[in-house]
């Protein structure tokens, strides 16, 4: 690997010889250092970010069509890790107040719920709508749309402007 090289170009000086001091040659050394490095560098993958596709439609006017009542769930994030759900439309809704740990479990009762109306039709699947409220914090609205991935929710959206006054009513009369 390295060498030691000694020059020998000592010359006696009364006797005595003259010592240099020994150099070594670490060309070999570091190019072992490069290679190993670019191999793994080149070996090893890199972690992947595990990343969720979110992405809004421009307002292009009231183009909007209503969603299907009876497999649709409406998820209200508030304060205090707190939500309100309800299935439905908010004329016909039965809102309740849910702790941010229980929307896994209440998107799974809704998915029931939706399979058993329709039979097990599988292009009749639940559609979720997000609605992140003025009090909500971010770490709330992240949760949600994972909660949507790890249970397999195949349509959700995200609406921060659609906010009814039935719906604001309920949040602050139930202090979220």
């Amino acid at each position: 690997m390295a060498t030691l090289n000694e020059s020998q170009s000592g010359k006696a000086v009364k006797g005595r010889t003259k010592k240099t001091a020994p150099r070594v040659d670490l060309t070999a050394m570091v190019d072992l250092m490069f290679l190993l490095t670019t191999f793994f560098m080149l070996t090893t993958t890199l972690g992947q970010l595990n990343a969720a596709d979110v992405a809004k439609p421009d307002k292009a006017g009231d183009a909007t069509e209503p969603y299907p009542e009876s497999r649709t769930m409406t998820l209200l994030l508030g304060n205090d890790n707190k939500a309100v759900s309800y299935m439905g439309t908010i004329e016909r809704a039965q809102m309740k107040v849910i702790d941010m740990n229980a929307v896994q479990s209440e998107i799974s009762l809704n998915k029931l719920r939706v399979a058993k109306t329709h039979q097990d039709n599988p292009a009749k699947y639940l559609i979720v709508i997000i609605k992140p409220g003025k009090s909500s914090k971010f770490k709330n609205f992240v949760d949600a749309v994972d909660e949507m991935k790890i249970g397999d929710v195949k349509s959700f959206a995200i609406d921060d402007d659609h906010i009814s006054a039935k719906e604001e009513d309920f949040m602050k009369a139930n202090g979220i």
